[in-house]
Formats: structure tokens, C-alpha cells, sequence
């Protein structure tokens, strides 16, 4: 007779019984075991599946830890670490023991031990390792290149190595994955499976990674089966697919950071392309459109803009409420570009007709939760449909804020019809394919263009129409700083910028060098960046501090990297004594910690400025289809926002709101 427990069987055997009896009932016992493990066996996989997955990592520790396969995860994101454990769940699954391994809580030196060695790296800044990868990987790059170690410290230890990138980065594509493949090999290593590389970019990461882990589990089952002079059955990972939904969600693990999604590693994040298989949805499968061209908004950047506060228009382009549209919708001031050109800050829509980027810059204000390429390979919407979307969600945003404490009645009704378009949301607005069209659509309307580009397409601005003020963004004075702090796709970055000011220099209309000033990076560079002057002979330069928007994976940047107003003053002033008389500091906005430069000649009329702009005047010119310049549209900018005035940039006809913060003291807290 036997009964279940929880942990075991037990068996209870009556002292009495003969021994032919105690024979056939242990016959019979063992049958019914063998049916028990038979039917839990069924749910087994399933369940250990699902906990694979779900539950905290655990590695082993026992004497016999090094017997078993190590699998190590090199990942900033979690892509990498979500990847390593559906191999590890295939691997248990095949009955292929191998521990899931952290590289930073592993000492390489217990590498020459291992017999088996599986690894799944991500690529991160500048082609280095991420965090948690940079000592294993300096461990193998020293061993690798001290004649102390020797070939063969590795030489019982067999291998395979996946890598996760983006070929965006061409000389960078894979190199951690290429360089622990090499070093392995150079302390002895043999390679099992060859290398397996991942492109984000491409979208089918998932594929990719699916047909080199059946690689790997099938070389693994070959080895099994020698050592045991056997054959094995193989479970590859399309048979797993189905049983259990698999989760790649951030929020399944404790990683603080895992909520940041850079291209190098989203594909990852995203559910898996074999799990819906075959489902449609408004015409698209697997997020892409049914032809065949791919949605450059996966769902995972959709889901993390909207979180953020954007409206997703199309596949390609987005709206977004400005705080200074909020602010000056209830009296209390608008931006600096109120204060430096006229902008009524409660008329302005900012929007972008492309979410994505050719840099990944250090202050990116979205952290890098907008994808990155170097040319257009998604599918384009019409730019009337955007232009149509973006009034219609804008105003839709604008209504919602009636009602709202503080509101203006008069205000509202004008926002309810936009008179201006930043054309500077998040991304690249002069890689959409059809910027021109969109532009003549928001003219045709009589709403102005303040377009802002990264300085990587000198041929776009060269074949950009009028706009009403056109931006090249100035983030760095030299080659190896703008790559410190833009952090370009392009090899040739810096001869693509170089190119964009000189494209610059060509426009009859309003421009502008926007500086961004980050302490420590930056800031001293007054001489090189008037340097620049002559290349794009800009009508302004816009000067600003950076704006904090919090540490990240993507951005170490901290408090300490903020300048003060006082900091961006003294700099600006010092650049404009560089210029030699060609340039004066004109303007100011000390809320937004801003500055503007002018071309004296040009803007500075008997002693008074005329940064400001004659919009109705603008859209005449544009609709005459004559040959116009930027004095053509000027106007008189006025005293309170002149540079040294005492309202520092600020509107007198808006009245300042500084929000009482009363805090409790701790007694009051505990009364």
C-alpha cells in the first residue's frame, strides 16, 4: 500500500506478509510509481517553464556546480539576461543542466574549470561591454593577451557565443560578443556553435537567436549522446513557444534601469515574433504592415511614449503638450522662444513627423526610447494625414485643459487654433522622406516651422524649402567631444556636421546654432566653438544649459553636469567677444537658463534688437513664391526681453506663480 506526501512515496509494509505476497505487491507498487511520475511528468515542463522564467536567478554553489554548463548573460537592458533565459529553460527542457550566471558575481578565474561555456552579450556605449560584463570581459582580454596564462588555461572548456547589436553601429556592430568569442578561442576554447549574431535594428532578433539556440542545443545533445553512446531527442525552442506565454516584460526583474529601452537591445523586449504568428491587427502582423515595410513605432517604443505623455500619430510621427503651452494657457509665461522671437507659447504645437535618430545623445531628454538609424526603411505616412492628425490631437489636448485651475477662457479659444509648429519634439524631423510636403502643409495653414536638425544630413538641409527658423544643433566644438556627447551612428560624423553648417550658410531664412551647455563636458570650449562662426554663419545662436532629466543607463549626467544662469551668461558673453563685433549677446529667458546671440549687422537697427517675427508677414512672403530673406520677416523685439533687462526674458503682461511648498516638521508628522 502506499499514499502520496507532498515530497515523496511511502511504502508501508505489513510485518506479516509473506514473502511472494511482499513480491507481487512491490511489482505492484513499482508499476504505480512509474504511472504517478508518468502523469506529474505531464504538467512538469510547463510549470518548471513558467518558474524558469518568473522566479529570482539562483545559482549554484555546491561542489558540483562546476560540472554543470554555465550560461552568462552580458546585458544593460535585460534583453541579453531575456534571451539567456529562454535558452536556459530549452537547456532544462533537453535535460542539459546549466546554471544561469550574473558575470559580476562570477570570478573569471574559475573559467579553466568550466567544461561547458554559453554566452549571450550586448553591445553598449562605444562598443564596450554593459556593467555587469566589464570585468569578465577584461578578464579574458588581459589572459588572452599575457603570455603568463598560456593557450591552453581553456582547453577543456567547449563553447558558444551570442551577440546582441545593431548594425546602425557599422564599426561597433557585435564586438563584445566578436572579441569574448576571439579570446576564448586564443585561452584554448573550443567553439561548439558558431557565433550568433543579433540585430536589433532588423527586428528579427527573436528568429535569429531561436535558430542558434536549437544549434546550440542540438551540438550539446551530440555531446551527450557520445559520452553516453546514445542518440538524444532534441526539444527545440519552436516546440516551447506554446506552452508557456513568455514574459519579457522590465518589470519581472529588479533592475532599476531595466525600464530603459535602447535599440542595441529592444528587439528583445518585445514579445516574441513566433507567439503571435499569424494574428492580425488594423491590417498588421507582428506590429508591421502586411506589405511587408516595418512600423518604425514597435509597440514597446509606443507603449513607452505614451507613458511619457506623447501622441502617436501614425507609424512614424508624434504630438506632445509643451509645459509652456500649459503655462502661458493659464498667464504664467511662455518659453524663451516667446521672449527671443514672439512665439505665443499657448499657440505652439510641438510635434515631429520622425521619432527616430541618428544620435543617442548624452542629455536626450526620452533616455533613447525612440529608435536610431541613418536613413529612412520604415514604412511613410502621408503628411497631410500627419498634419491633420497632429492639429486634431493637439487641440484635442488643449480642450482638455478647460477646466483646468487657472485657465484662461480667452487663452484656450486661442489655442484651440495653433499658429506655430517646433518641429523639434524627439528625433530627426528632416529624415522623413517628405519634410517639404509637410511643411507646405502647416504654411498653407499659416502656421510657422521652427525645424531643429542633429547636423548629420547636409544633403536634407540643403533641399529643405523656407522655413521659418531653421536650427542645427551645435552640441560640441570638436570631433572627439561631439562624439562624447552625441554619440553618432555615422563613422564620418564629424564631416557630415561640418557639412550641415556649411549648408546652413546657403538659407536666406532665419537660422540659428543651438548650444547646449553641459559642465564638465562642454563649457570651456569658448575658442573652438567660435571657430565655428564662419562655417554656417548663423543669424542666432541660441545658448542653454542642459536640462536634468534624471541618470539612466543611457546617461550619467547628474546635478553637478547643470550649469546656473550666471554660467550660461559668462559663456555667452565670452563667445560673443570671440566673434569679434559680429555677434552681441541680445536676448535672455533666466527661467529657461537660455541665451541669444544675434548678428549685429543684420538684427541690431539704430541700437534696438529685432529678434522678433512678423508672422503674418512670413506666410505673404511664402505664399508669394518670391525669393525672401530673414530681414524680410523681422520685427522690433521688446524691451523686457533684451538682454540685462530687469525682467530677465520675462513677460510683464504674465504674472509669475511660485507654488507655496509647506513641509511638515517631523513632530507635526508624528502628532
Amino acid at each position: 500500500m502506499f499514499r502520496e506526501t507532498p515530497t515523496s512515496l511511502r511504502l508501508i509494509v505489513i510485518p506479516t506478509m509473506s514473502p511472494s505476497t511482499r513480491l507481487a505487491l512491490l511489482t505492484l507498487l513499482s508499476a504505480s510509481a512509474t504511472l504517478y511520475f508518468i502523469y506529474k511528468s505531464r504538467h512538469r515542463h510547463r510549470r518548471l517553464l513558467t518558474r524558469l522564467l518568473k522566479e529570482p536567478l539562483v545559482q549554484s554553489s555546491g561542489p558540483s556546480s562546476s560540472k554543470r554548463g554555465k550560461l552568462f548573460f552580458l546585458s544593460q537592458t535585460n534583453t541579453s539576461k531575456t534571451l539567456a533565459r529562454r535558452l536556459h529553460a530549452l537547456l532544462t527542457l533537453n535535460d542539459i543542466p546549466f546554471d544561469f550566471v550574473d558575470p559580476k558575481d562570477y570570478e573569471p578565474e574559475d573559467l579553466c574549470k568550466e567544461s561547458l561555456v554559453v554566452i549571450v552579450a550586448s553591445t553598449w556605449e562605444n562598443g564596450g561591454p554593459p556593467q555587469n560584463g566589464s570585468f569578465l570581459v577584461n578578464w579574458l582580454t588581459e589572459s588572452a593577451d599575457d603570455f603568463r596564462v598560456g593557450a591552453l588555461v581553456l582547453k577543456d572548456c567547449k563553447y558558444a557565443v551570442f551577440g546582441v547589436g545593431s548594425r546602425s553601429y557599422v564599426e561597433t556592430f557585435n564586438t563584445v560578443a566578436k572579441g569574448v568569442s576571439e579570446k576564448l578561442r586564443k585561452l584554448g576554447a573550443t567553439e561548439i556553435v558558431e557565433l550568433g549574431e543579433g540585430d536589433g535594428d532588423e527586428g528579427d532578433l527573436d528568429e535569429v537567436f531561436d535558430g542558434w539556440s536549437d544549434r546550440v542545443v542540438g551540438s550539446l545533445k551530440g555531446l551527450i549522446g557520445e559520452n553516453r553512446g546514445c542518440s538524444q531527442n532534441v526539444v527545440v525552442g519552436s516546440q516551447i513557444e506554446g506552452q508557456v506565454e513568455f514574459s519579457d516584460s522590465a518589470e519581472e526583474d529588479d533592475d532599476p534601469e531595466s525600464g530603459i529601452v535602447d535599440l542595441e537591445d529592444i528587439a528583445g523586449k518585445a514579445p516574441s515574433r513566433k507567439s503571435n504568428m499569424g494574428t492580425t491587427a488594423n491590417g498588421k502582423v507582428n506590429g508591421e504592415a502586411v506589405n511587408g515595410e516595418k512600423e518604425m513605432v514597435t509597440p514597446v517604443i509606443r507603449a513607452s511614449l505614451q507613458k511619457q505623455g506623447y501622441k502617436i500619430i501614425g507609424s512614424h510621427s508624434g504630438v506632445k503638450l509643451c509645459r509652456w503651452t500649459k503655462s502661458q494657457l493659464r498667464g504664467r509665461g511662455g518659453c524663451y522662444k516667446h521672449s527671443f522671437y514672439g512665439i505665443e507659447s499657448h499657440r505652439c504645437m510641438e510635434a515631429t513627423p520622425s521619432l527616430a535618430c541618428a544620435n543617442k545623445c548624452v542629455f536626450c531628454w526620452r533616455h533613447h526610447t525612440n529608435p536610431v538609424g541613418k536613413s529612412w526603411r520604415w514604412k511613410m505616412d502621408d503628411p497631410l494625414v500627419i498634419v491633420d492628425t497632429a492639429i486634431d490631437l493637439h487641440t484635442k489636448m488643449i480642450r482638455q485643459m478647460k477646466g483646468v485651475p487657472g485657465v484662461k477662457a480667452d487663452r484656450l479659444s486661442e489655442g484651440l487654433s495653433p499658429r506655430h509648429c517646433a518641429l523639434s519634439l524627439v528625433g530627426e524631423p528632416i529624415m522623413y522622406p517628405e519634410i517639404n510636403a509637410l511643411v507646405d502643409e502647416l504654411h498653407r495653414r499659416r502656421i510657422s516651422t521652427f525645424l531643429v536638425t542633429n547636423a548629420q544630413f547636409p544633403e536634407r538641409i540643403k533641399m529643405l524649402k523656407p522655413i521659418t527658423q531653421l536650427y542645427v544643433s551645435v552640441d560640441a566644438a570638436t570631433k572627439d567631444s561631439l562624439k562624447a556627447i552625441d554619440r553618432p551612428l555615422f563613422g564620418d560624423f564629424w564631416e557630415r556636421f561640418v557639412d550641415s553648417l556649411k549648408a546652413l550658410r546657403e538659407k536666406q531664412q532665419r537660422t540659428v546654432y543651438r548650444l547646449t551647455l553641459v559642465k564638465g563636458w562642454n563649457t570651456e570650449d569658448v575658442d573652438a566653438y567660435s571657430s565655428l562662426f564662419d562655417l554656417g554663419n548663423p543669424d542666432f545662436i541660441e545658448i542653454k544649459g542642459v536640462t536634468y532629466c534624471g541618470s539612466s543607463a543611457t546617461s550619467k549626467l547628474t546635478m553637478e553636469n547643470v550649469p546656473w544662469h550666471s554660467d550660461v551668461k559668462k559663456f555667452s558673453e565670452a563667445l560673443a567677444q570671440k566673434s569679434n563685433g559680429a555677434y552681441e549677446v541680445a536676448c535672455e529667458h533666466e527661467h529657461s537658463c537660455c541665451v541669444l546671440l544675434g548678428k549685429v549687422s543684420k538684427f541690431k537697427v539704430d541700437g534696438e534688437w529685432f529678434t522678433w517675427i512678423d508672422y503674418d508677414k512670413f506666410h505673404d512672403l511664402v505664399a508669394s513664391g518670391e525669393p525672401f530673406t530673414s530681414e524680410d520677416y523681422m520685427s522690433r523685439t521688446p524691451r523686457w526681453a533684451v538682454y540685462g533687462a530687469e525682467e530677465g526674458g520675462f513677460d510683464p503682461d504674465q504674472l509669475r506663480f511660485k507654488k507655496e511648498r509647506h513641509h511638515r516638521s517631523a513632530a507635526e508628522k508624528l502628532a
